[in-house]
């Protein structure tokens, strides 16, 4: 029996070229290629050996095994699979495209191969982005069988000659470029395997040691899988040393194949308008790792979640380093959102301490949700939380607001501003406290975004306390006056008010009094119909051309600054301590809404004024 030199199939040169240099965007990707290989092999094997007691050397080890040699530039796998006889490796390496895999999946009327990943036939032959030169010694599982070897320098023609092998199963030897040397390194192969293959069912050896782990968690049953392994296989993948704050377990087969374990990090390491792009989850296919940061998923406002998902289901590119765009995908995408929603709102309800952690991490993104994703509105209100004027310490929902409404209360009402300290010290507040009103707590970056987002809930439009035109219980009387006009306190303070407008002229857009102030002296709101403080301060946090708003100044007409500034105003020898007051009273405005462009300038102002109220001691 001598050496027989065959022929590959029609334009191989040309695809050679293409799988070799243009398919595959990176080189360690044919270890993944050949790993999965033998991984069919193996489960084929397997398959065969329910059936048939006539298989060979039944009882050695379903195993693959590695060994690098870098100082003569040697690579060699092997495994104990089902192997291949002379004409199946003519077959099955000869004829490009030709998956052996896809045959045998055809041949089955069940799900009982479903751990086989090829699909193509062309994964094999991403070796020779690496090979200078191959050998295949195969010894298949019938008795009486003989070993065959196939080999190619991935040019026009291979060669088959008799084999050395005393086992079942198949060897490639592999004659490294010197480029390539790194892929004999004991190292880098575990390295590859970990990040690839690490979820292989067979064992790994690299070198006779242990390199993967086999058990995929996220394919055990929930009563296998305790939150001890969950958490620790969390830790392992994120390399974060906390504990996730839970995990989700998805395990359906319809209407797709889904095995997935996602997580809720109990804190986030980077911020909502941060440049961090290795978001995304671990997309695997018969546990073989397709994608490390898949972002197809999960919703982009979900990006928070880390995890794996493993389908047998979806559809990948030739390569198989991508995942073609399908329905399959869709419905995955909608079944792990609508698990990512049930775990939150059951937090919510049930812990409202750790509902509490997740909210202070990454409440921002549900809301950035609620701006973006329509769809998706209805659920994402019920996980929404704030801080509020009736909350103390602890969150409230939509819901809770609307249930502590009061009986004429027509709005749900809300303050905007940097900290919550800041808000509580607003003299926005005035009218509320006094009347028991609760006002909800926006302090978060994206809150600006969210009122028009928001719009209503249950039928009551949501105001900003700071609007002119605000619709209060109880007040409408009282502003009747106003309606048509000026106030009628308007004319005790005619004075200062004049004053007021000359002075600041073109940086307010008018000044009156109010009957909404109680412990404040003054207050700007904006005007109607403007895009309000919400918008104001998400311009000046995006510095797009950002200039201090124009409002309206309204003064409390039963203050006694405002009361004293108007007695000193109807005098001449008072003008400049006036001046001074007015613009301190009017900065005062400013920085309690956070719209202050230079705190700065107010030191000489507030000298002046301090020397003044000395001197009049």
């Amino acid at each position: 029996m001598t050496t027989e030199t065959q022929t590959f199939q029609a334009e191989v040169r040309k695809l050679l070229d293409i799988l070799i240099h243009s398919l595959y965007t990176d080189r360690e990707i044919f270890l993944r290629e050949l790993i999965s290989n033998a991984s069919d092999a193996l489960h084929r094997l397997k398959f065969e050996m329910l059936t048939n007691p006539e298989v060979r050397d039944p009882d050695i080890e379903l195993a693959i095994r590695i060994d690098g040699d870098p100082d003569n530039l040697r690579l060699t796998i092997s495994d104990s699979g089902i192997g291949m006889t002379r004409d199946e490796l003519a077959m099955h390496l000869g004829t490009i495209a030709h998956s052996g895999a896809e045959a045998f999946m055809r041949s089955l009327d069940n799900r009982q191969a479903a751990d086989q990943i090829g699909q193509f036939g062309v994964g094999f032959y991403s070796v020779f982005m690496v090979a200078e030169e191959v050998r295949v010694t195969s010894l298949s599982y019938r008795p009486d069988a003989q070993a065959w070897t196939w080999i190619s320098r991935g040019e026009d023609s291979y060669w088959l000659e008799p084999g050395e092998r005393s086992e079942r199963g198949t060897t490639i030897e592999i004659k490294l470029k010197e480029e390539a040397r790194e892929f004999a390194e004991r190292s880098r192969l575990i390295g590859i395997i970990h990040q690839h293959s690490d979820f292989v069912s067979f064992p790994i050896y690299v070198n006779s040691d242990a390199a993967n782990r086999q058990t995929a968690l996220w394919r055990q049953s929930a009563s296998e899988l305790s939150d001890e392994a969950a958490n620790e296989f969390y830790k392992q993948l994120t390399f974060d040393p906390q504990s996730p704050l839970l995990h989700v377990r998805v395990n359906t087969d319809a209407p797709v194949q889904i095995y997935a374990l996602l997580y809720i990090p109990s804190h986030q390491d980077y911020g909502l308008f941060g440049t961090r792009q290795d978001f995304g989850l671990k997309l695997y296919s018969h546990k073989i790792r397709i994608q490390t940061h898949n972002k197809e998923l999960l919703p982009n406002y979900l990006r928070f979640v880390e995890g794996v998902v493993d389908s047998d289901d979806i559809k990948l590119n030739v390569s198989r380093e991508t995942v073609q765009s399908d329905p399959a995908m869709r419905r995955i995408k909608k079944v792990l959102g609508g698990r990512v929603f049930d775990a939150l709102e059951k937090l919510a309800k049930e812990d409202a301490e750790r509902y509490a952690t997740f909210w202070a991490a990454f409440g921002v993104f549900i809301k950035e949700g609620l701006a973006s994703e329509f769809d998706d509105r209805e659920r994402l209100l019920t996980l929404l939380r704030f801080y509020s004027s009736r909350s103390g310490e602890k969150l409230a929902s939509l819901s809770d607001y609307v249930s502590r409404m009061a009986a004429k209360q027509r709005a749900i009402y809300y303050i905007v501003g940097d900290d919550l300290e800041t808000i509580k010290r607003s003299p926005h507040l005035d009218y509320f406290r006094k009347e028991g009103l609760e006002v909800l707590y926006l302090v978060d970056a994206l809150d600006g975004f969210l009122p028009s987002a928001l719009r209503e809930y249950e039928g009551f439009q949501l105001q900003n306390v700071d609007d002119a035109g605000l619709d209060l219980p109880g007040s409408k009387g009282e502003k009747e006056g106003e309606e048509e006009g000026e106030s009628p306190s308007d004319e005790r303070i005619r004075p200062l008010i004049d004053r007021v407008k000359a002075q600041l002229g073109d940086r307010v857009v008018d000044v009156h009094s109010t009957n909404l102030l109680v412990e404040h002296p003054a207050r700007l709101v904006s005007p109607a119909g403007s895009f309000g403080s919400e918008m104001d301060r998400v311009r000046r946090l995006l510095d797009q051309d950002y200039e201090t708003p124009r409002k309206t100044l309204e003064l409390n007409p039963g203050h006694p600054l405002v009361t004293g500034l108007a007695e000193l105003a109807q005098t001449e020898g008072h003008n400049e301590l006036v001046a001074a007051a007015i613009e301190q009273l009017f900065d005062n405005c400013l920085l309690s809404e956070g719209l202050h462009p230079n705190p700065a300038t107010m030191v000489d102002r507030i000298q002046v004024l301090m020397e003044a109220a000395l001197g009049k001691a």
